[in-house]
């Protein structure tokens, strides 16, 4: 078990490094460099303690043992320079094992302050521990203060979430386990201990409580061990041997990969199966299968979708569909799965959706569905997900799929988490165990009344949709609204758009707001218009279809860009891209709650568009939409608290917005031409086609474009836009690939500190040097001739400090913006769900 101690120390270590390592994960690979680093150190001189000898500081690599880091006669210089060649060289050690070899490839020291490195190397030494078991507790907790990998829709499973999973699942001593979308490897250290324990002669299956039914205990602190010190003592080597063996994962990035070798060997792995791979793109390893599959994979697709290969039984474009199709195809003929699904799974219409589902029932993958809370993933996401659970065996002995609502899971849904007395997973697990023992039995299973729903599989084909949501096969509950659901023309007049004549100047003018698409930005939020980029004549308002529309009026894209939504405040027309809907009785609806509604059924619209090129929704799609409708006095509730979460969000997007860097200038201080201080690099040509994924970010003219497996440029790194988004500064503290679309910039260390040449250039506007014919360029010869602010270097240092805090500032900015945007969503699917029904 965790101790105080340890615990408080990885705190400490954490709150040294969040102004130089601000992201969470690049902490947690920072401090397990560093445990693992002291770790060898240690075992070095235990070695040493008990008559033997070191075995990797020695020779040339003596010169790099954790004590010399402590050396007083260093420099702060010198210890910068002796960590950071530490890390390059250890992993050339020929004394090295392979694991500590992949765990020290590609580590680097990602900022360059001496006294951050000092008070951190401090905070690491004053960790002790006899063996790994100890470092094991402490790392457990380091991945559990783990953040969410949000770009890439991972985050973070809790651990009763991943027990409760595993318990479900059962995995045996001779299963061959694989995560293909591993992470951290909690579901494999999970599985590994379930075997442990259910091969241990201490073990009491009827008596002993699980993991997920100890809601009194914190989240980082959960146990697989309930109390007890399960040794596994009924396996023989041979059977440990084998699932050593044979318990493996994949990730795309070489950071989680690195993080489950750690956590793997901690656990007992000299050798753990964990590998660098792409599982949707790569077909090294299609061959290879597994009895057992659990996983929590990516929700996130990139822009454009996944290019995958054709070996997939579904051809999709989305993360989610492809990782499940995987998953299925590289089961064994007796195999068991369970994955964590989002919502899209479950009920979205498209094509590649409807396929899965048909193929999870029709070819006897699926044995049930297990609805989670929607705050499960709380504070990184309020995503809705679900539990898909997959037995070959058992799906062929039955005709029915069951459905089981956990309201509650032994925790507030509330950002922090807490510890509450409702726990809906231990009746979860028993009614899944009973219907499982009828099934194979023969036997009938007598369905509880606790949110447990039997439905035939044939009743699941007759919508051609398969569609999962098990409330809409609940006899007792036929609506899935607590409101009744009126048809969106009994509310609404519905009106079309228009466009006047091209060619025609006396129909194009400044009389009259017209809204095109470029009104209404790409975002999740309702948009307010009170102005538009494009304007028309009274006269061409008069001679095109177009109507003038009064004052909150709901526009909603319907063409193209499905589903985006406005609200005008002073009278416009809009083109044939829209429908606009006109509140025929505002006592009866109120637009604002309906422009949430329709908002909330983008997804819906999407799938209902029609057409080649361009599809579109049409009007009488519109017409017979349904839409819950509460009491008036409740819809402005409705509204009232959605309102004060928008205004939350619009005041942190003016914060993220429009913060820049301010430095208030001394007319005594240095006015330099930036030529003085800096070179503009470019950048190298690296086509997506020529990109193998690693760890190395490639960075274009907006930022991150993706990712390699090596690099030509020392993070940290500021790179400028050349062409495209020219003059954007970026800062990037890995190592990193800039294209050829870019510059980056090499200094003159003794006069300006890289972190204020940063600030500088942010605040110099590089922007407004844009020239040339096509797309627009920064000559770099104009950048060097600003002149800018040089304060001394002490100066420069006070200044960049002040800046971080801001940043800070701004970064929980954006984490508040994500936060009230779920709250909005969470919000608006209790409008469509009857929250005392059954919701799946």
């Amino acid at each position: 078990m965790l101790d105080s101690n340890t615990k408080k120390k990885i705190d400490d270590a954490r709150d040294i490094l969040v102004g130089k390592v601000p992201v969470p994960s690049s902490q947690v690979e920072q401090i397990t460099i560093a445990l693992i680093y002291k770790f060898m150190y240690d075992m070095d001189n235990e070695s040493i303690e008990l008559g033997g000898n070191p075995k990797y500081f020695t020779g040339d690599y003596a010169q790099y043992a954790w004590n010399k880091l402590f050396d007083p006669k260093l420099s702060g210089e010198g210890r910068v320079m002796l960590y950071q060649d530490a890390l390059i060289k250890i992993p050339n050690n020929p004394q090295l094992p392979a694991l500590f070899r992949d765990i020290f490839k590609n580590a680097f020291l990602p900022y360059r302050d001496p006294e951050t490195l000092k008070l951190f190397l401090k905070c690491i030494n004053e960790f002790t521990y006899e063996h790994s078991e100890k470092l094991g507790d402490a790392f457990e907790y380091l991945l559990a203060v783990l953040g969410s990998q949000g770009d890439a829709g991972q985050f973070r499973t809790p651990r009763h979430i991943i027990d409760f999973i595993v318990a479900l699942i059962d995995p045996k001593k001779e299963d061959s386990i694989l995560d293909p979308a591993c992470g951290t490897a909690g579901f494999l250290i999970s599985a590994y201990k379930h075997i442990i324990k259910t091969n241990s002669s201490n073990y009491d299956k009827v008596n002993d409580p699980h993991t997920f039914a100890l809601r009194s205990t914190p989240l980082d602190e959960l146990v697989i061990q309930n109390g007890k010190k399960y040794t596994g003592d009924l396996l023989t080597p041979d059977q440990r041997a084998f699932i050593h063996k044979n318990i493996k994962g994949y990730d795309i990035a070489f950071e989680m990969v690195r993080l489950s070798l750690v956590n793997m060997y901690l656990h007992g792995f000299n050798t753990p199966q964990i590998y660098e791979y792409d599982t949707l793109t790569s077909t090294d390893r299609w061959n290879e299968y597994a009895s057992v599959i659990l996983a929590n994979p990516p929700f996130m697709t990139p822009k454009g979708g996944i290019r995958p290969h054709q070996r997939f039984t579904i051809q999709a474009k989305r993360s989610e569909v492809l990782f499940v199709d995987y998953m299925l195809e590289h089961l064994t003929t007796n195999g068991k799965a369970g994955i964590i699904v989002p919502e899209g799974i479950i009920f979205q219409s498209g094509n590649a959706y409807k396929q899965l589902r048909k193929l999870l029932v029709e070819e006897n993958f699926l044995v049930g569905v297990i609805s989670l809370p929607t705050g499960v993933f709380n504070p990184y996401s309020g995503v809705k997900t679900s539990i898909l659970w997959i037995d070959k065996a058992l799906a062929k002995k039955t005709d029915k799929i069951i459905f089981i609502k956990v309201n509650n899971d032994g925790f507030d849904l509330g950002a922090n988490r807490r510890p509450i007395e409702a726990n809906d997973l231990p009746a979860t697990i028993a009614s899944a165990e009973a219907f499982k023992q009828a099934v194979f039995s023969g036997n009938e299973f007598q369905v509880p009344d606790n949110g447990v729903i039997l439905v035939d599989k044939a009743k699941l084909a007759d919508s051609k949709d398969y569609n999962l949501n098990g409330g809409l096969y609940n006899a007792k509950k036929p609506s899935c609204s607590k409101w009744d659901m009126e048809k969106l023309c009994n509310l609404v007049d519905i009106v079309m758009g228009g466009t006047p004549k091209s060619g025609t100047p006396e129909y194009w003018g400044d009389d009259v707001n017209w809204v095109t698409l470029v009104d209404l930005p790409p975002t999740d939020f309702i948009t307010t218009i009170s102005n538009t980029a494009r304007k028309i004549t009274k006269l061409g308002l008069t001679n095109s279809s177009a109507k003038l529309l009064p004052v909150n009026t709901v526009l909603v894209s319907s063409r193209a860009t499905i589903g985006r939504v406005a609200i005008n405040t002073v009278p416009l027309a809009t083109n044939q891209g829209f429908k606009n809907l006109i509140v025929k009785d505002p006592d009866i609806i109120d637009y604002k709650y309906l422009a949430y509604v329709i908002r909330s059924m983008r997804d819906k619209l999407e799938s209902l568009g029609t057409g080649g090129t361009y599809k579109e929704v049409s009007k009488s799609t519109f017409d017979g939409l349904l839409i819950p409708l509460p009491p008036l006095s409740v819809q402005e509730e409705i509204v009232a608290e959605l309102d004060s979460y928008q205004k939350i969000i619009d005041g942190a997007k003016q914060v993220v917005d429009n913060w820049k860097p301010h430095i208030d200038i001394d007319p005594n201080w240095d006015m330099v031409k930036l030529k003085e201080l800096c070179t503009f690099e470019y950048g190298k040509g690296l086509p997506e086609k020529d990109r193998i994924s690693g760890p190395y970010p490639v960075l274009g003219s907006n930022g991150v474009s993706g990712y390699h497996n090596s690099s030509f440029v020392k993070g940290p790194v500021i790179v400028v836009g050349r062409k495209g988004s020219a003059g954007e500064v970026v800062w990037e503290d890995r190592d990193c690939c800039p294209i050829d679309t870019t510059f980056y910039i090499k200094h003159d260390k003794r006069k300006i500190v890289y972190r204020y040449l940063y600030y500088v250039l942010k605040m110099a506007n590089l922007q407004n040097l844009r020239g040339g014919t096509g797309i627009p360029g920064l000559n770099r010869n104009d950048a060097y001739e600003l002149l800018i602010p040089l304060p001394d270097i002490e100066t420069q240092n006070k200044i960049i400090q002040g800046l971080i805090d801001e940043e800070h500032y701004v970064a929980k900015s954006r984490k508040m913006i994500k936060h009230y945007d779920e709250l909005i969503v969470q919000r608006i699917r209790r409008i469509w769900i009857n929250e005392t029904s059954i919701q799946q």
